[in-house]
């Protein structure tokens, strides 16, 4: 019978009470303070710990007071998590003018006055890091998550929300000074734009800004080291390219997210005529077809975006040219040292040929040549005959064995065969003509 390699415990798992996170329940606490090498008294049965559900019958019993506290702190979390904590941004009027400079305001509030829901917050939450950029549509509003952008768009009011954990914090300030600039009624340069284009507009710019600079960056240190490759190929160097070209995708990745979420509005007619907040307001949505002046915004910034993801595509194509070559150049040079290697076998195996003749005559045995006069320079003779044609034998068909063709050896002697007779049938037929 095969034994079990594990067995279940019997009772299940306490659970944390969710009505009192504050305080742990005496089966949590007995479960912080559990030591799994405390063996329980005999009578008793065995409590397992929540991070330990399965407990090995061979081998050492395994520390899980990490395991424990890591679900304990997120059970925890997850339950002190109130549903009208904080939330900090920064609020823009119609004028362009800041009316609340990070200032706190509850869920709960943010949700009832601007009609969302709470996974519409959820992409605004400062406090998630948020990989997949996201351009939402509601009814009376437009959700931005792009980048070191957090914004809800309304038809009179931007809500900028902190980003916590940014360390851009220049390229944050340049934004609220451009969204400022450009959400004020006098500016000239927006002409007839409404409020929410205009602000979707900043917004593009900052993002599309922000990806130009880094990607020159990248441009700029990748094609340094790449260029210094082409003289010397160096194990730091590689190492520097494998982090930059990690960082290169990396980025990639960023741009091409964008760029797709771009599109995706892009396809939905009803999304880009609910970007007319301001028509909406006043009573007057437009018609789903209607979305010219929205359409022509959004391609612009996408082809800029596109722009960037091509060029990035064609450095991370020269990365892989580059390391292909590289690998190519070090395989020759590894066979290489493995040929010259080879030489120095046959020069060893040839030498001890050579020497296997001067060891049979080492044995001090009659072999009645010892009186001859010629016999030292005989043996010598054929010794140093047999090193060297040992040696060149075996160069040869090292010779040969290196030989790299696209055509095999069968196929080649057929051709030459062919080439012979062909060329003795010319001769025939010269001889006979004449």
């Amino acid at each position: 019978m095969i034994r079990p390699l594990v067995r279940f415990c019997g009772r299940k798992p306490p659970v944390p009470s969710f009505l009192t996170p504050q305080k742990l329940s005496p089966s949590l606490h007995f479960a912080r303070h559990y030591s799994p090498t405390k063996k329980p008294p005999s009578d008793l049965p065995v409590t397992p710990t929540p991070g330990n559900y399965l407990v090995p019958i061979n081998g050492p019993p395994r520390d899980t007071s990490r395991d424990t506290d890591l679900l304990i702190k997120s059970l925890t979390h997850k339950s002190l998590m109130p549903e009208n904590n904080l939330v900090r941004c920064t609020v823009f009027d119609s004028d362009g003018n800041v009316t609340v400079a990070s200032g706190e305001f509850k869920r709960t509030e943010l949700l009832s006055k601007h009609g969302l829901l709470p996974r519409d917050l959820r992409k605004l939450d400062t406090g998630v890091n948020s990989i997949v950029p996201t351009i939402l549509v509601r009814d009376n509003s437009i959700l931005i998550n792009l980048l070191h952008i957090r914004a809800l768009i309304k038809a009179d009011k931007v809500l900028l929300f902190d980003v916590f954990g940014s360390t851009d914090s220049k390229t944050q300030s340049l934004f609220m000074y451009d969204l400022g600039h450009k959400l004020k009624k006098s500016n000239k340069t927006m002409g007839s734009l409404p409020y929410e284009m205009r602000a979707l507009e900043a917004i593009f710019i900052s993002v599309i800004a922000a990806l130009d600079a880094e990607m020159k960056v990248h441009t700029t240190v990748i094609n340094g080291i790449l260029s210094e490759l082409e003289q010397d190929i160096d194990r730091e160097k590689l190492r520097h390219l494998l982090i930059q070209s990690k960082k290169l995708s990396a980025f990639l990745q960023k741009a091409t997210l964008i760029r797709d979420v771009i599109d995706e509005l892009l396809d939905t007619d009803e999304d880009l005529a609910g970007l007319y907040l301001t028509e909406k307001k006043a009573g007057h949505p437009r018609a789903i077809d209607d979305h010219s002046e929205v359409e022509m915004l959004l391609e612009t910034y996408y082809k800029h975006c596109d722009e960037i993801v091509q060029t990035v595509g064609n450095l991370v194509s020269n990365i892989r040219n580059t390391e292909e070559i590289v690998n190519i150049i070090l395989d020759a040079n590894r066979n290489a040292l493995m040929h010259l290697d080879l030489k120095f076998q046959i020069g060893a195996l040839g030498l001890a040929g050579g020497t296997f003749i001067a060891s049979l005559y080492g044995m001090n045995l009659k072999n009645f040549i010892e009186e001859s006069y010629w016999g030292f320079l005989g043996v010598t003779g054929v010794a140093s005959l047999l090193t060297v044609w040992i040696i060149a034998h075996f160069l040869k068909s090292l010779r040969q064995v290196q030989r790299v063709t696209m055509t095999s050896d069968k196929k080649k002697a057929m051709k030459k065969k062919d080439t012979v007779a062909e060329k003795r049938r010319n001769h025939l037929r010269n001889w006979l003509t004449k």
